[in-house]
């Protein structure tokens, strides 16, 4: 999934003349707190709300204003991994988009990367989890896969978590089918350490949930 299939066709750029009013406004509406100025097609950085109330320009073009704008972009090629990373670290609700041209193409707003992250993860997609806990050297794709594959099952999403302060990690893994029990067996089997699974709606969604709000602090949103 690349970042030219996340733009919004919602969410709109600012001018220079438009005013901090204005971006404020906006800025609620979609209840995010940056926006990108473009002139015509060139990206000339992000304004947060914080930049507006600091230098008092409510009533007054942006335009007016000598702004120290910082520019973080991802170009449109980019896979969601590299937005998702590029979001978290400098802890963005909306990032620009460009081509390879550099010309601002649009953004990527932090609802949509979000319901778009829950589409890697197969939320909606039928099915039971098992999340493994294992050392990070025994930590084996193909080994795992082997063992779904084996039971006749085929592997939705997989996803890892390291356990902090420890050589821990977690291995959430979203299988096709919600009789999980030879799955799990057959892991065993292999010396494998079962921490949880989840079959029914209302565990995986609470599980989910969890992801979700682990997610969200990630983002520090």
């Amino acid at each position: 999934m690349l970042a030219r299939e996340l733009v919004s066709d919602v969410i709109p750029a600012l001018r220079t003349s438009d005013t901090g009013a204005r971006a404020l406004s906006w800025m609620e509406i979609f209840r995010i707190s940056h926006l990108p100025i473009v002139n015509n097609l060139e990206f000339l950085g992000l304004i947060s709300d914080t930049d507006i109330y600091d230098l008092g320009m409510t009533d007054e073009p942006i335009g007016n204003h000598k702004l120290s704008l910082f520019s973080p972009f991802v170009y449109d090629h980019q896979h969601i991994y590299e937005v998702i990373e590029i979001a978290s670290r400098l802890r963005l609700t909306v990032i620009p988009v460009l081509d390879e041209k550099k010309n601002y193409t649009g953004l990527i707003g932090q609802n949509d990367l979000l319901a778009h992250f829950a589409t890697l993860t197969a939320v909606s997609e039928p099915g039971g989890l098992i999340v493994l806990e294992m050392n990070h050297h025994d930590y084996s794709i193909s080994q795992i896969s082997q063992i779904v594959e084996s039971n006749n099952a085929r592997i939705l999403s997989l996803y890892t978590r390291n356990t902090e302060d420890s050589t821990l990690m977690e291995v959430a893994i979203k299988i096709n089918r919600t009789d999980l029990a030879p799955v799990i067996r057959t892991f065993q089997r292999y010396d494998y350490n079962i921490k949880a699974s989840y079959m029914d709606d209302e565990n995986l969604d609470s599980f989910y949930k969890n992801r979700y709000e682990q997610f969200m602090r990630y983002l520090n949103v």
